[in-house]
């Protein structure tokens, strides 16, 4: 796959890169190493003063940033904006805080006195270069979630962002460097996917990150493991999104057109997957239909738009087949199931609810990237639960609810690394983010993410 900026919108190339040299990757590879034997040694207020430095740049950066993102993989611009505002609240949620979540654990005299010692500290220490592979989809959040905490933990960071997304990219290395940070702690590496194998195997790099689909993710675990490198994976998603008779359905209803279509439908914590309980369900459906049915289609630079083109030519064929396959075997499609016929030019699709799923169907088991939407029908929460599980996915799920017994049911039965009641699913600096089953392993944020890619030393004093 050729590195370049695609439109989305037209389909038109507007720019394309040449690929980093060999030896281009060895110095960058050199430089990484040097900079982390400085770098870990520096304190907690040092980085924290690069950090928001970062921050601050970002933030005046904001408008700009957000074009360069839509241009590249066509979200609304709206929503590129707020994408750089939460990176700047990460970037100074791990500043402030990076020192307390990482301080040093201090077991009690009791617990290790029949060891021997008269006291034992554990320090978490950095482990030294990690490799992200990010994905284009949220292109500056994906990228500012991993390096805000591996910075603040004393690590320095190689970007191989997605091959469409280059300019920004290349904006993420110009902010570390114009924040100050020294030359070699966070570098942007423009290669294909085939060369990132020979980057994980060089033993200068220790760990590595990854954020994509699930062959990327089984791709770069498989390496890191023969090479025996820590590896977190954030993979796909098909979350469920649980209606139950309790449930505000007019409030239920327009958060869940939210939950499918932000980002384009392009999330994977986006809803995907809608299980409405048969009291409410036909309240539901005609709600949910009507609110995707009004969305604005279009140009995702009009700042009245809500969903722009899919990122690329590929991704709409793939959402297509799917769509196709289970109308094909029976689905019905209440809105949508086509391109808008409005748009002539650029990768759009109109936004889709299917009902009369059945487990038959490639779109019952397969991740939906874009705006399409599943709706099932259940007579119970234990039909709804199983229904949930029926996914090779666990990423995040939803449920909506006021009864607290259901609540518990959900909290203990649905797998998934997350639970979020009577709400969308969203990340924050200050919760753990990740799941189970092929959306991954490991976790990114709050102090579960920033002690991913540290060493937990245990330190252990003798009797003098």
């Amino acid at each position: 796959m050729p590195i370049a900026t695609v439109d989305p919108a037209t389909g038109e190339t507007l720019e394309t890169f040449e690929p980093l040299s060999a030896a281009d990757v060895r110095n960058r590879l050199a430089a990484a190493e040097s900079a982390y034997a400085h770098h870990r040694t520096t304190g907690f207020a040092e980085r924290a003063r690069l950090l928001n430095r970062a921050a601050d740049l970002l933030e005046a950066d904001a408008a700009d940033i957000a074009r360069t993102m839509t241009t590249e993989m066509g979200k609304p611009v709206k929503a590129a904006r707020a994408e750089a505002a939460k990176c700047v609240k990460t970037m100074r949620w791990y500043a402030e805080h990076a020192e307390e979540l990482l301080a040093d654990e201090h077991p009690a005299q009791d617990d290790v006195a029949d060891s021997g010692a008269s006291r034992a500290v554990v320090h978490y220490r950095p482990l030294g270069v990690i490799l992200a592979v990010m994905p284009w989809n949220f292109p500056l959040w994906q990228v500012v979630r991993f390096a805000a905490p591996a910075l603040m933990a004393g690590n320095v960071a190689l970007l191989k962002h997605a091959s469409n997304v280059p300019r920004t990219a290349l904006y993420l290395q110009d902010l570390f460097t114009r924040a100050g940070y020294p030359e070699g702690c966070f570098q942007t590496l423009l290669i294909g996917s085939g060369e990132v194998e020979d980057i994980l195997r060089d033993p200068r790099v220790a760990a590595a990150t990854l954020t994509g689909s699930e062959p990327a993710g089984r791709a770069v675990a498989s390496v890191a493991g023969d090479e025996i490198k820590k590896t977190v994976l954030e993979l796909g998603g098909s979350d469920p999104y649980l209606v139950l008779p309790s449930a505000d359905v007019e409030r239920a209803a327009a958060t869940a057109v939210t939950a499918r279509v932000q980002n384009n439908g392009q999330s994977c914590i986006a809803a995907k997957r809608f299980i409405v309980h048969a009291d409410i369900y036909d309240a539901f459906r005609d709600r949910f239909v009507a609110g995707m049915r009004e969305l604005t289609v279009g140009d995702p630079m009009d700042e009245d738009t809500d969903v722009g083109p899919l990122s690329s030519e590929q991704g709409r064929a793939d959402l297509e087949e799917l769509v196709e396959d289970a109308l094909g075997q029976g689905a019905t499609a209440l809105c949508g199931g086509q391109r808008p016929k409005e748009q002539e030019r650029g990768w759009f699709y109109s936004p889709t609810v299917l009902a009369d799923v059945t487990p038959r169907m490639r779109i019952h088991r397969e991740e939906t990237f874009g705006p399409v939407a599943t709706l099932y029908r259940v007579t119970d929460l234990d039909e709804a639960v199983e229904l949930a599980n029926d996914t090779p996915f666990g990423l995040s799920s939803n449920a909506w609810t006021r009864d607290e017994a259901d609540m518990a049911r959900c909290v203990r039965d649905l797998q998934a690394g997350g639970v979020f009641f009577n709400g969308m699913t969203a990340s924050h600096p200050g919760l753990p983010f990740g799941g189970v089953k092929r959306s991954g392993y490991g976790r990114e944020l709050s102090g579960h993410g920033i002690r991913e890619f540290c060493n937990a030393t245990t330190v252990w004093y003798g009797a003098s």
